[in-house]
């Protein structure tokens, strides 16, 4: 074996996880930013397909919510029977786990993943139910809405004035195989709820003067277009990483600009966030120390640190021995497109003895535009 097959072979752990994950049941998650876009909908209409095509699905839980468009679709779909749970004199449904296991089909449809369960169930949350179905290699749909990510409780609660008591992990988003987002104009969706698709009689008059405000579903919707986005650059990552691929892939622009105490760092940090905005991209501003800083240079680094942050940039401050290594580091992790540099002062001899810290980060990087912005001089 060669050093470098070496280097790219799995460690044993991670091996293990790898297979474990093969043997799993895919999962597959519909995500909107309210009740009422479509998700059940569309994830039957989905299933209705697949059924067609020979694939054995089954409902496990299915919520219709009354709305006549969803129920139709249920139709032809075997349902396995809810399991009944006795709480406080009233009955209770569940999915029933056991019979999905039971009857294990290739394809099990869950509505509500961030539903909690009944007092004495298996589990306390219905997505700990998938987890163990996905465990048996069984696939899964299942739906979900926005606010129900526990990292979003407490936006979601300033948004809408209610906080979200059902919550489930973003990890749960993370580890799924594939998301799907249903999206609506929140226009659209209000059109839908005084017609009576989402919710009926009184309901309808209160959720428009609550949770369904024009303001609410557009900060919602962007919420989930945000997450939706982010969740992708992730698998993208961990997909080039596995692949060991180092060269940034243009699918977003991600500018970088390196600033030190010099007061024309400001003009750097300007000319980074026009090329940022122009583009619609990532914008970070990186200071790299080598050496404990006077004084004055802290000070003029936190008044440039200042303008990057008040500009919208993600400010990283990091201690290294090399200024040129800590950049082509930073810009790799970050699959940086443009890194924005000033001018070096260094005299030829200077560059010759220590080096230019520009022809380094050239070096150091592949498919990475490298600007050099012209400085004044004293």
């Amino acid at each position: 074996m060669t050093g470098r097959e070496a280097e790219l072979r799995l460690p044993p752990e991670a091996l293990l996880r790898e297979v474990q994950r093969l043997r799993r049941g895919r999962h597959k998650i519909y995500i909107g930013a309210a009740p009422g876009v479509g998700k059940t909908y569309t994830m039957l209409q989905e299933a209705h397909d697949l059924h067609r095509l020979g694939v054995d699905v089954v409902a496990g839980i299915l919520e219709p919510h009354g709305r006549p468009q969803t129920a139709a679709l249920m139709e032809g779909l075997e349902s396995l029977p809810r399991r009944q749970v006795a709480y406080k004199g009233i009955q209770l449904e569940e999915l029933d786990v056991a019979a999905a296991l039971s009857r294990s089909p290739d394809l099990l449809l869950v509505d509500e993943l961030a539903h909690s369960n009944a007092p004495g169930s298996p589990h306390a949350k219905r997505y700990e139910d998938v987890d163990q179905i996905l465990d048996a290699g069984i696939n899964v749909y299942s739906t979900l809405n926005i606010q129900h990510l526990e990292s979003l409780n407490d936006v979601v609660e300033e948004i809408t004035g209610v906080q979200v008591q059902e919550t489930l992990p973003d990890a749960v988003l993370e580890e799924a195989d594939e998301i799907r987002l249903i999206d609506l104009p929140p226009s659209e969706l209000i059109d839908r709820l005084k017609d009576g698709k989402i919710y009926h009689g009184e309901m309808v008059g209160s959720a428009l003067q609550n949770f369904f405000r024009l303001g609410n579903l557009t900060a919602l919707r962007e919420l989930s277009l945000r997450v939706v986005a982010d969740n992708t650059d992730t698998r993208l990552l961990g997909y080039r990483q596995r692949q060991n691929i180092t060269v940034p892939w243009r699918t977003k622009e991600r500018v970088m600009v390196c600033v030190s105490p010099n007061p024309n760092g400001r003009n750097l940090i300007r000319r980074g966030y026009r090329a940022a905005r122009r583009r619609q991209g990532e914008f970070h501003v990186v200071s790299v120390v080598t050496r404990p800083p006077t004084p004055e240079e802290a000070e003029s680094l936190d008044r440039n640190l200042a303008v990057a942050r008040r500009l919208g940039a993600t400010v990283h401050e990091m201690e290294e021995k090399s200024v040129s290594a800590a950049i082509i580091r930073f810009a790799r992790e970050h699959q940086i497109t443009q890194i924005v540099l000033g001018e070096s002062f260094r005299t030829p001899w200077q560059q010759f003895v220590r080096g230019s810290l520009i022809q380094k980060v050239l070096e150091g990087t592949e498919k990475t535009d490298v600007l050099v912005v012209a400085m004044p001089r004293k």
